[in-house]
Parts: structure tokens; C-alpha cells; sequence
């Protein structure tokens, strides 16, 4: 059980740059968590026109002022969309926040997923191929960007022919790449092959399925799996308010259009107790390190409580 990790996901959705510059010192100065993180959109709502409307800074931007303003905590964004930036502005913005925070980073991606969003602002969304092979092609873009001295990449979607990139990163040979999504036949390939570390989400039973495809693509490619560290993204919410606790896992069943039941297999909720139960059935799953998400808004007096009463049991 020793050595498992947790983040905290305290985005810049809904709140001010003071309210998160709060948070994100608070727990760098006086938590035991290991790492912080942001998401990367422009509106508020998960994936509709409904909600979208709050306040939501650019995520890159935000990290780079928050890696300036801690100094131990592990950062991140969890994940960047791959349809919102050429890769080769990316893997800039990332380089430069490694630099910032120096050797801080971790590097996270996905192929995004949020329609609206795109919708709305004029982003080309693409199939779910198209977006899937883009995805591919940029990580392998942004590793040879990082480690060969004069790339040369001959994508569908993106070129190189021998560019320079200077400054190189702090951390050797890059920061750690984190590939976020659970798709089993073409992300967790491309996990396989790129990727340092792996996020999915689901219950303690979807998640080792998902690492288990993940296992049978390193072996197919002849890559140790365990050099692929497993990471889960999970809501967190600590109380002891049943009211509360209803309240927050039918509006997941709604969400999620499941049972109450299923709800409450996918999430963290309940007394620090009944947590660390819960915490180690994603441990048996396979989950080697947490990204406690807090959504709507986040709750430093839950995360201190988890940071004091949960975290220590699990070191």
C-alpha cells in the first residue's frame, strides 16, 4: 500500500485568479499532496452550452503564473486538448513552464472531447478518427521536438524538417508525458507507445479492465507495462451530511445517465473513513497515484481534511 501518490484537480472554471492563487499556495505550503492541476477549456460546463457561462481563465497562461507563485508541488494541466494548439506552440508553452517552475511539469495531453466548445468558438472538432489519429501524431510531433537534435516528423496532420528548439527542457529527457482517456483499441495504444504515465476514469472494476488493455498493448509492442505509471482522476467529496451526500450522487447518476449505485462506485464520498476504503479498492485496481477532481468549485477544508486523515495511511 506504501507509496501511492495524490493530486489535487482545483481548476481555474468559476472562480477568481486570487480565489485560485489561494488554493494552489495553501496546498503547496501546508498539504501533503504531491501535485496540482488545472484543466484545459474556455467555458465552465462538462461538454453543453448549459453552464458554460462562468468565468474560466486559459489554462496555459494560469499555470504558468501558478508555477512562479509555489515552489514543491508537482503541476499540470489534466489534459490539454489537442485540437486547441498547433503542437509545436504546446510543447513551447510546456517547455517554458518547466523552465518557470523549474523542473516542476507534468506534461499532460489528450485529444479532446468537448463539443460545445468547439461549437461554439469555431474550433474544428473533427471525427472521432480524425481526432484520435491527430492525438497520435502529435505526441510523437512534440517527443522529437524534445529529444532529437534536428526532428524530422511526416504526419497526415503535422511536419517537421529539422528545426532547432532551444531552449531544451529542465527536466531530462522531457517532463513526464501523462496521455489522458480510457478508449482501449487506439488511446491506450498510443499510451502504450508514448506515453510515461496513463489517466482514466470509471469504477475501481472499469479502471483494471482499462489498465489490463493497456498491459496486453505494451506486451504486443514489447514494452514493460510497469514502466507505465496508472493515474485515476476522481471526484472527492468528504462529509457526513447524508442529505449532501444524495444530493451529489443523484446529480452524478443524471449526469452519467446510471443507478445511484454506479454513481457512488466512481467516487470519493463520505467520512475520511469510508474514504480510505473506498481509495484502496482503486489501489487494488491498479492505481498507483490520484487526481482528487473538485467540481463545481473546490473545498480547501476537504482537501485538508484528506490531506491529514487519508493520506498518511497510504505512504
Amino acid at each position: 500500500m506504501s507509496g501511492i501518490k495524490f493530486g489535487v484537480v482545483a481548476t481555474q472554471a468559476g472562480v477568481s485568479w486570487e480565489s485560485l492563487l489561494s488554493v494552489w499556495q495553501d496546498m503547496d505550503v501546508n498539504s501533503n499532496f504531491e501535485s496540482m492541476w488545472l484543466m484545459d477549456h474556455f467555458v465552465t460546463s462538462f461538454g453543453t452550452e448549459v453552464g458554460a457561462e462562468g468565468p474560466c481563465m486559459e489554462s496555459w497562461t494560469a499555470l504558468a503564473g501558478l508555477a512562479y507563485a509555489t515552489s514543491r508541488i508537482r503541476i499540470g494541466i489534466l489534459v490539454s486538448g489537442n485540437t486547441y494548439r498547433h503542437p509545436l506552440v504546446l510543447a513551447k508553452q510546456a517547455t517554458t513552464v518547466d523552465h518557470i517552475s523549474e523542473g516542476r511539469l507534468e506534461f499532460g495531453l489528450g485529444a479532446a472531447w468537448h463539443p460545445y466548445e468547439h461549437e461554439a468558438y469555431g474550433i474544428p472538432f473533427g471525427t472521432t478518427r480524425e481526432r484520435l489519429a491527430r492525438f497520435d501524431e502529435a505526441i510523437q510531433y512534440i517527443k522529437l521536438l524534445w529529444t532529437e537534435p534536428t526532428p524530422e516528423f511526416k504526419g497526415k496532420y503535422y511536419q517537421l524538417d529539422a528545426p532547432p528548439y532551444n531552449p531544451p527542457n529542465v527536466q531530462k529527457p522531457h517532463p513526464p508525458i501523462l496521455l489522458g482517456g480510457g478508449g482501449e483499441k487506439k488511446t491506450l495504444l498510443t499510451v502504450a507507445k508514448y506515453a510515461d504515465a496513463s489517466n482514466v476514469m470509471g469504477t475501481p472494476e472499469e479502471v483494471a479492465r482499462k489498465f489490463a488493455v493497456l498491459d496486453k498493448h505494451c506486451e504486443k509492442i514489447g514494452r514493460d507495462p510497469s514502466t507505465i505509471r496508472r493515474t485515476i482522476q476522481v471526484p472527492l467529496y468528504v462529509t457526513e451530511d447524508n442529505d449532501f451526500r444524495k444530493r451529489v450522487l443523484q446529480g452524478f447518476a443524471s449526469n452519467n445517465s446510471t443507478t445511484v449505485e454506479e454513481a457512488g462506485k466512481s467516487l470519493l464520498i463520505g467520512s475520511t473513513e469510508e474514504i480510505k476504503e473506498q481509495v484502496q479498492a482503486y489501489v487494488d485496481a491498479g492505481v498507483q497515484e490520484f487526481m482528487l477532481a473538485q467540481w463545481p468549485r473546490f473545498f480547501p477544508d476537504a482537501l485538508r481534511r484528506f490531506s491529514d486523515d487519508v493520506i498518511r495511511d497510504f505512504r
